[in-house]
């Protein structure tokens, strides 16, 4: 199975780009989940489209194609500088989902699921206690917008604990809570406005 690293970056991006948001809209309901809700291709416009089995669903295949080429491509590159390679593919297969190839490079999710697939494969423990933050965020306050940012958060304070500040994980880390921040700017314009949809809500289409 080994092969270049090329092919891998290659094959990571066009796992992650994988809309199942999308997949489940046409399946399901026959609908473009870009037309509805949010009109974002995420698990949470999921759930509110079409319902909890759904957005489960896609949140494990999202996790999944954040995991496989974090977990396995590495394992099947040249030897050697194994970590950065993972890091490569993960950060591959979180662009392909945010930007499909297969509906034309448009918007896809924001991340996060895709993202915890690729820390669970490098750092299992902090993207354990990331989740632990992110589903008593969701609990108390029921916004996933505020528990993702906050789980983020506690992610990169994870790694700065568990791992080091000077793992190339923690790097990542960063990197990706960053780019989850500047991939909910709009949420949080929502949030300052008071227009932030609580989960168990159904919000208006199109908001």
């Amino acid at each position: 199975m080994r092969a270049s690293p090329v092919v891998w970056l290659v094959a990571s991006y066009l796992l992650g780009g994988i809309p199942w948001a999308y997949v489940a809209g046409r399946l399901v309901r026959g609908i473009d989940l870009r037309r509805h809700g949010s009109g974002n291709l995420g698990a949470t416009n999921v759930y509110r489209a079409l319902g909890a089995p759904a957005a489960a669903i896609v949140v494990l295949l999202d996790v999944a194609k954040g995991f496989v080429p974090a977990f396995l491509f590495p394992r099947w590159t040249v030897p050697g500088a194994f970590a950065y390679w993972a890091l490569a593919y993960g950060l591959a297969a979180i662009a392909g989902h945010v930007r499909t190839p297969y509906l034309l490079w448009k918007a896809g999710g924001k991340g996060v699921a895709t993202g915890c697939g690729v820390f669970l494969a490098l750092a299992p423990w902090p993207t354990l206690i990331a989740f632990a933050v992110w589903a008593s965020v969701l609990r108390v306050w029921r916004y996933v917008s505020v528990a993702s940012l906050a789980a983020a958060a506690a992610l990169v304070i994870s790694l700065g604990v568990l791992e080091g500040p000077s793992a190339p994980v923690f790097a990542l880390g960063v990197l990706v809570a960053l780019f989850v921040l500047w991939t909910h700017r709009t949420n949080l314009d929502r949030l300052r406005r008071g227009e932030e949809h609580r989960v168990g809500r159904r919000p208006v289409e199109g908001g």
